[in-house]
């Protein structure tokens, strides 16, 4: 195969900043549409006349349930795609489609399951997460429109990682583009001509999501991806699976602990300040996925180039693309993170103008993420661990800012201020900082002792 065209080649050989942002940018903009699938709803549901904000907090109310749907998304996806990587880096394809096929078969597992425990206890779950009586009437039939198509969401979601893995990120980027278009013309339809209100927005996007299923179901058992869903392949073995497992078991905590931490939010908000409160936590919460969602493309592109040449021994090629992925990722989130807190109102703006959500949101919403604005480092430190295969470490990093830190501040901050709604939000920017903190330190004795013996190697 011609060198140019050769991906691995280029993993290999090419340019470290050139190959980052060659492999970055089409998954940047791919996780920028993926984006649009709960962006458009929102901005659509906020604007829904007299409604609006009560239909938006309910809306937001669901984000627990689609998280928990992530997480296992990412369990097998962030765990199988990285092994994969690697497996090819060593020249073992074989293997490499083993963990493609054994992967497959746990998203269609884990999608059953999952349709079935929501569909069951979905009600009882959302009047826990903080429903009231006003916002339980949309948050209910969003979710279960949403729980019943959650089996196109874990496949497109989750093998299009297996095509990104491969170097195919314009077919990645292609995958959600095809399918936030779809969405973002059904949603007026639906919602507004159809006059199928937050059902309608949900309908959308599992339309939308199985359109994108079928494409990277094609793709992956056609004849240009060098990577195959195989028959032979989709028998569950553990030996193959409990690899997978420990490297995305990370990224799975990440998101489960974003779900309960959305959950102590969301409770304590209710019981402290009312919808009002918990809508302005669905605005801060979707604002700043529009800066982690981006920085998960600038992984996806450099994930490929971290792995192949870790498995390949190849130290100075891998600290060279990690220092490329650091100052890429932070220099985007501090941009972002800064425009939020000098132009909060443009934010707030765009997903509803009710006057009091927006005095509410204008200062929460700096509080929120005033620390944010330095989480790049870690949103670098904790994926190239994953793609180094550590997983132990990206475990701890992730499970300190999240159930060590943040969940116990969300409840313990409340008892030494007044003003109960402040404390609440206070919990995220004092967690994010020791976390930061602490992740570099670990990062740096992590690192540097890898990249000591892949050279002694």
């Amino acid at each position: 195969m011609d060198k140019k065209h050769d991906i691995s080649g280029q993993l290999a050989t090419a340019p470290i900043w050139k190959l980052i942002i060659k492999l970055s940018v089409p998954a940047i903009l791919a996780q920028i549409v993926n984006l649009l699938y709960n962006v458009v709803d929102r901005i659509y549901i906020g604007h829904m006349k007299d409604v609006g904000t009560a239909a938006l907090t309910g809306v937001g109310l669901c984000v627990p349930i689609i998280t928990l749907i992530s997480a296992f998304t990412m369990l097998v996806a962030q765990g199988g795609a990285p092994r994969a990587a690697i497996e090819m880096g060593k020249g073992d394809i074989k293997r490499a489609e083993k963990i493609l096929g054994n992967c497959f078969v746990l998203l269609l597992l884990f999608s059953v399951i999952l349709t079935t425990v929501f569909s069951i206890f979905g009600e009882v779950l959302l009047m826990f997460f903080g429903a009231s009586e006003d916002t339980i009437i949309y948050a209910l039939p969003y979710m279960k429109i949403y729980v019943a198509g959650s089996i196109f969401v874990m496949l497109s979601m989750g093998l299009n990682m297996f095509i990104t893995t491969q170097g195919f990120t314009k077919i990645s980027m292609a995958t959600v583009l095809i399918g936030a278009i779809c969405n973002i013309v059904l949603d007026p339809i639906f919602i507004f001509v159809f006059k199928m209100g937050v059902q309608g927005a949900a309908l959308a996007t599992i339309i939308s999501q199985a359109i994108s299923a079928i494409w990277v179901l094609a793709f992956l058992m056609g004849k240009q991806t060098k990577l195959k869903i195989k028959k032979e392949n989709l028998l569950p073995n553990a030996k193959i699976l409990l690899p997978v497992f420990a490297l995305g078991v990370s990224p799975f905590i990440m998101n489960v602990t974003e779900a309960v931490i959305n959950i102590s939010f969301n409770s304590s908000l209710q019981k402290y300040g009312g919808d009002i409160a918990v809508g302005a936590m669905t605005i801060c919460t979707t604002v700043f996925q529009m800066a982690w969602v981006p920085a998960q493309g600038i992984g996806q592109g450099a994930q490929p180039i971290i792995s192949y040449n870790y498995g390949a021994k190849n130290a100075d090629r891998v600290k060279q693309a990690f220092k490329a992925f650091l100052i890429i990722c932070f220099t985007y989130i501090f941009v972002f993170g800064a425009s939020v807190e000098l132009f909060p109102q443009f934010f707030i703006g765009i997903f509803n103008d009710n006057p009091e959500l927006m005095d509410t949101a204008t200062w929460t919403i700096r509080l929120y993420g005033c620390a944010m604005t330095f989480f790049g480092i870690q949103m670098a430190i904790q994926q190239t661990l994953i793609a180094l295969g550590k997983a132990k470490a990206s475990l701890f990093i992730a499970c300190l800012r999240k159930v060590i830190l943040l969940v116990p501040l969300i409840y313990i901050l409340p008892n030494f201020f007044e003003d109960k709604v402040f404390a609440v939000f206070l919990a995220e920017p004092v967690s994010d900082a020791i976390s930061i903190v602490t992740a570099s330190l670990v990062f740096f004795f992590v690192f540097r002792k890898e990249m000591k013996q892949m050279k002694s190697e």
